[in-house]
C-alpha cells in the first residue's frame, strides 16, 4: 500500500490549476521520476475537472487509484495511491487536507490568481499515511484484533492438544490398571496352588 500524490486543485475553470501538491517518487528511478511526476499532475487535473462539488469518487487507472473529493468552494482534493490502499483512509485524509487548506487559505487568497501556495503539511501527511493502519484508528484496532485472534487460536489449539495428551495418559493408565489387576489375579491363582500347610 502506497501513496504517491496528494494535491489541492482549483477546478472551477478548465484547465484545473494545481494550488499545492506533494509527491512520493522514491520508488521510481531517477530517469523516470520526471515522467511520473508529470503523469500524476496531468491526471490529477483531469480527475479534478471531472469531479463535481460535493462529490467523492475513485478512479482506477492501471495500477493506480485516484481518490477525489470536490468542494463547493471551487477546489478538489486528489490522492493517487496504488490499488491496495484503503479508499476509506484516503477519503478521510482528503477531508482533513481540504479542510486544513481552506482554513489556512480562504477562497479570496487563491480564487483570482493561479499561484501555487505553500502547504508543508502535505509532506507530513504523505509520510504519515504511507501506512494506513497507523494513520487510521479503526484499521489499527482491526489489526490488533486480528493479532489477538491469532494468539487466542494458538492458545486454544495448545489447550486442545494438552487435553488430547491427558486423554491419552488416562487411557494408558486405565490400560495399566487393567493389566495390573490381571497380573494380580493370575499371581493369586499361581500362589494358591502352592500354599503350604
Amino acid at each position: 500500500m502506497k501513496l504517491y500524490y496528494i494535491g489541492i486543485l482549483k477546478n472551477e475553470d478548465k484547465p484545473a490549476f494545481e494550488l499545492c501538491s506533494e509527491k512520493e517518487l522514491s520508488s521510481y528511478s531517477r530517469f523516470t521520476k520526471a515522467n511520473y511526476s508529470e503523469f500524476m499532475t496531468v491526471f490529477a487535473k483531469t480527475v479534478a475537472e471531472r469531479t463535481k462539488p460535493g462529490q467523492r469518487q475513485d478512479v482506477e487507472e492501471q495500477s493506480s487509484t485516484f481518490h477525489a473529493y470536490g468542494r463547493s468552494e471551487g477546489i478538489a482534493g486528489i490522492i493517487i495511491s496504488d490499488n491496495d490502499y484503503p479508499a476509506l483512509v484516503a477519503h478521510q485524509l482528503l477531508s482533513k487536507v481540504v479542510d486544513e487548506f481552506l482554513a489556512k487559505y480562504p477562497r479570496a487568497k487563491w480564487a483570482t490568481s493561479d499561484v501555487q501556495l505553500p502547504f508543508p503539511e502535505l509532506k507530513e501527511y504523505i509520510i504519515k499515511y504511507q501506512d494506513p493502519a497507523q494513520a487510521d484508528s479503526i484499521l489499527k484496532i482491526q489489526k490488533e484484533l486480528d493479532e489477538t485472534k491469532i494468539v487466542l487460536h494458538k492458545t486454544i489449539e495448545s489447550v486442545l492438544e494438552r487435553g488430547e495428551k491427558i486423554d491419552t495418559l488416562v487411557a494408558k493408565s486405565d490400560g495399566l490398571s487393567a493389566q495390573s489387576k490381571m497380573f494380580y489375579t493370575q499371581a493369586k491363582k499361581q500362589n494358591s496352588c502352592c500354599v503350604l500347610m
